[in-house]
């Protein structure tokens, strides 16, 4: 690291010390030409994950987004607050490990993992979801997706 007293490269580490929760590092140093001593942070600096959308743009993951959809399908439904927190914890971990290498995800992709969450937790709210999501063009539509979530656990009426 590069003195700011006097620009030498030679320096050494006296004193490191972890702050945020072992998110940084704070480092005292001292240069080795001129003894001067100064501070240096450092901390891991993620590339955010983008979300590629039908069309082709590019936005930031927004968990809030995530969040809101599936608070509306669960909307009026005993489904806690808790549970709705760590559905969304689950599809940002996925979401987040399935753009690793490009720090992309396709939305088609993020839409497949929430419908996943709401079929595994709430069938009205899945319904609800996929109406949405899935644009469905007529009521042939709708109740074939409402037929194959009821044929998972008998008919649906």
């Amino acid at each position: 690291m590069r003195c700011p007293h006097c620009g030498s490269f030679d320096d050494k580490v006296i004193e490191s010390r972890t702050l945020a929760n072992g998110e940084s590092i704070r480092r005292r140093r001292e240069c080795l030409g001129c003894g001067y001593r100064f501070t240096s942070y450092e901390r891991i600096e993620e590339k955010q994950l983008m979300v590629i959308k039908r069309d082709g743009r590019r936005q930031p993951f927004d968990r809030h987004k995530i969040e809101h959809g599936i608070e509306r399908a669960l909307e009026k439904r005993p489904v806690s607050t808790m549970t709705i927190e760590n559905i969304v914890n689950e599809i940002e971990d996925q979401a987040v490990m399935a753009g690793k290498g490009a720090h992309e995800i396709p939305s088609t992709t993020l839409g497949e993992l929430v419908l996943s969450k709401l079929n595994e937790v709430d069938k009205v709210a899945y319904i609800r979801f996929a109406s949405v999501y899935r644009h469905f063009g007529n009521l042939d539509e709708f109740v074939a997706e409402v037929n194959k979530v009821g044929g998972e656990h008998g008919n649906a009426q």
